[in-house]
């Protein structure tokens, strides 16, 4: 009775030519359909991931959340019903525009508009990428994370965490207040940043090869102001990324090698390294706020701050040899 994984996202543009390239040529999605106001895509076996309106906005729309079953949805809407937030039944073309069996529609706190699903339509044929590359790590995980700015998380964690049932896998309170809820093994699936600001800060989707996040970079690089983020690696879910802006004015994670976690025995806690272990300058920050953020990175890697690169059968080749640092980590017993 909880949901299961990021399903999909509704994106709002002014102009649904600047996301067709962007979507297939950098991101490497399939565009799937398109009708004079919008423009929909696919990155794995499901019918649909992203669905574009051209209605002149910016950011998302609304948030697609799976779970399991119908009995699941049920009892979430019940469980929101008793929260005092008015829930309703998606209608049956609704529910075919979303290609799902079923689904239900409600207002966070905070005003997202949320739906939760099951039954997503599987495609009949196969995933063909908008620029060759191996393809997104999704499955379980679901289609990947997003990022909420709010302008208090004690206004919405709550929410999330006692009524969706999300579980907390950590978080910040320097150099701001941040929470990290899980799904299922992804670390990830939903963030809460406290900025003074209600808005939707970036999505992330994570691809199979290091070497696709390259070569999506050199694209990055190729087009005047479309880095948001340089290339670094998160000292939370040990994601190497880069970020872009999205034609929908809010920007897109674009990562590699991103931890699972063991959802049984997780326990959460707090981090003190800060967002990054290297890398991630940030485009739009403050000089001031530039410094600090690279002195907590410089002081990571004074403290020896190091982890494990992230991998899954198949984007890589064990070497020969041994790894005395990695040899002292487990005899501290280090995660």
């Amino acid at each position: 009775m909880v949901p299961i994984a990021l399903g999909y996202l509704g994106l709002s543009s002014a102009d649904l030519s600047d996301w067709r390239s962007y979507g297939t040529r950098l991101l490497g999605f399939q565009a799937v359909d398109k009708t004079a106001k919008t423009l929909s895509f696919r990155m794995d076996d499901r019918k649909q991931r992203f669905h574009i309106e051209e209605d002149g906005g910016q950011g998302v729309k609304f948030f697609g959340w799976e779970v399991a079953d119908a009995a699941s949805l049920d009892a979430l809407a019940k469980r929101v019903e008793e929260a005092g937030i008015p829930v309703a039944r998606g209608s049956r073309a609704l529910a075919e525009e979303r290609h799902v069996k079923d689904l239900i529609v409600f207002a966070d706190p905070l005003g997202h508009r949320v739906e939760i699903f099951h039954g997503p339509e599987i495609a009949s044929d196969p995933f063909t990428a908008g620029r060759t590359m191996s393809g997104f790590r999704t499955g379980p995980l679901g289609m990947g994370h997003i990022v909420m700015t709010v302008e208090s998380i004690d206004a919405i964690a709550p929410f999330y965490e006692n009524v969706i049932g999300m579980k907390l896998s950590d978080w910040y309170s320097h150099p701001f207040k941040a929470r990290f809820f899980h799904v299922n093994q992804r670390h990830h699936s939903l963030a809460i940043v406290e900025t003074g600001k209600l808005g939707i800060h970036h999505m992330m989707v994570e691809t199979f090869m290091y070497d696709d996040m390259g070569q999506a970079l050199d694209l990055a690089n190729m087009e005047q102001g479309r880095l948001a983020v340089t290339l670094g690696r998160h000292a939370g879910d040990c994601m190497t990324s880069f970020y872009t802006w999205t034609p929908s004015g809010f920007i897109c994670e674009y990562g590699w090698g991103g931890e699972s976690i063991d959802t049984k025995n997780w326990v959460p806690f707090e981090r003190t390294q800060g967002p990054s272990i290297w890398g991630h300058d940030r485009s739009w920050l403050p000089p001031d706020k530039q410094l600090a953020a690279r002195a907590m990175r410089m002081k990571n890697a004074e403290n020896g701050v190091r982890r494990p690169v992230q991998v899954i059968d198949g984007n890589y080749n064990r070497m020969e040899g041994a790894c005395p640092w990695w040899d002292k980590m487990k005899a501290q017993g280090a995660r």
